[in-house]
């Protein structure tokens, strides 16, 4: 059976633990954040709390408005990468 043919409560029932330690993970993560002391946040801890904002926000499509929050939409290749790998993010000006 597909997740469109299910009711709400079966998809609860089948997903929310799952989701429940993702959340908690999360929760986590930023905890230790906080506790390093660090005044500064790193634009992908921004772009993190934006996401939870949009998950919060209750509106369809979620999914695709996170998706472009972490997506980078610069047209101009650069000169020089900055690190070895992507961010998850883009970089805040």
């Amino acid at each position: 059976m597909q997740d469109n043919q299910m009711t709400s409560e079966e998809i609860v029932d089948r997903y929310f633990l799952e989701h429940r330690a993702k959340v908690l993970d999360i929760a986590a993560f930023l905890d230790r954040i906080d506790r390093s002391g660090s005044k500064e946040k790193d634009f992908r801890i921004i772009a993190l709390l934006k996401c939870i904002d949009e998950l919060q926000s209750g509106d369809e499509n979620r999914t695709k408005r996170i998706l472009e929050l972490l997506s980078d939409h610069s047209v101009e290749p650069i000169d020089i990468a900055s690190t070895k790998g992507a961010s998850g993010a883009p970089p805040t000006s």
